[in-house]
């Protein structure tokens, strides 16, 4: 059985100890975790980011290569399938759109059998649910977590805070992202451990970044309904890293803060080199982004290189003599 998800879960466990005792030393550490750290954490982050991004649009795409998943146009009585083959930019911007939105093509996920002698399709929904779950609550925290980097706070941010906390019963505010972002980022994790297919291919880097994402909802839950943390100190904090100001405020703010924002760091700045970075990638996918419009239009390789050919003319000069002696037509006596 494949057990890389112990060595990631040690990974993260051991991080986050240091993390705690670094924050419990004070002095220097606290100055490494609260301010060094997430600088360079966004630094890696944005220079990375900006490199794969140039990497993916250096990369040739000399051929229409979009996946089709429907009729393509064709003859006028043919009816084509506008989204899932478009032949135009707003045909592409629409399947883009219900891409990255709604995860289109996750939705219609189906999973292959063989049941006797026949092979069947069955329409498979839960990780198309899940992943909805866990994208959009994502959203929603990171969202709600503006209200530390801004002043005044924007005026979106209380309305979403309002609908994400619906089911308030007291205080402090209960909000559904929270619980659902634990929930998703763990189910997505048991699929990995428990499915022998998933389980098979997957690497310690594939469980690295679930695991970090559970340590940043589970300290994050801790933190605001079950431990006491200081949020004037930690918004103290936070304004003076966005506004280039840095500091440590004084008195105590809670180890357990520097131990979520230890983790928010490592894993901003392993978006860029892990499959994380399919947030970018998606946009520069030639799979999506191309309209399918091969019958319609010829696309020529701009990389070819010239190439010397031997035309017909050509080849008839050098053997005229023979095709009229082996009785074979030609063009030119």
């Amino acid at each position: 059985m494949n057990v890389n998800y112990l060595s990631s879960l040690a990974a993260v466990i051991i991080l986050g100890l240091i993390a705690y005792a670094g924050a419990q030393s004070g002095g220097f550490y606290q100055v490494l975790f609260g301010i060094f750290i997430p600088y360079l954490a966004v630094l890696v982050f944005i220079l990375g980011f900006i490199n794969r991004v140039m990497d993916w649009a250096k990369s040739p795409v000399p051929f229409r290569i979009p996946s089709t998943c429907g009729q393509q146009q064709s003859m006028e009585w043919i009816k084509q399938s506008k989204i899932d083959n478009p032949s135009t930019f707003i045909g592409v911007v629409i399947r883009m759109f219900l891409e990255i939105v709604l995860f289109r093509s996750l939705f219609r996920n189906s999973r292959v059998e063989i049941r006797g002698d026949r092979l069947s399709y069955k329409w498979v929904i839960w990780l198309w649910l899940f992943a909805i779950m866990f994208h959009y609550s994502f959203l929603a925290v990171v969202i709600r977590h503006l209200r530390f980097f801004t002043e005044p706070v924007p005026f979106f941010i209380p309305l979403i805070e309002k609908v994400d906390g619906i089911l308030q019963v007291g205080l402090p505010i209960y909000y559904i992202s929270g619980l659902t972002l634990l929930a998703g980022a763990t189910l997505l994790l048991l699929r990995r451990v428990l499915i022998p297919k998933i389980n098979y291919i997957s690497q310690a880097a594939d469980y690295f970044p679930l695991f970090l994402i559970i340590g940043i909802a589970f300290t994050g839950i801790m933190m605001r309904y079950f431990t006491k943390v200081d949020v004037v100190r930690i918004k103290e904090m936070t304004m003076g890293l966005v506004t280039l100001h840095p500091g440590i405020p004084e008195g105590p703010i809670g180890g357990l803060f520097y131990v979520h924002l230890f983790f928010v760091s490592i894993l901003v700045a392993y978006i860029p080199f892990s499959k994380l970075m399919h947030m970018g990638g998606v946009f520069l996918s030639p799979t999506r982004n191309l309209a399918n419009n091969s019958r319609a239009k010829r696309h020529i390789n701009p990389w070819n290189y010239p190439v010397k050919v031997h035309t017909y003319e050509e080849y008839e000069d050098d053997f005229r003599e023979k095709m009229i002696e082996a009785g074979l037509p030609v063009e030119k006596e």
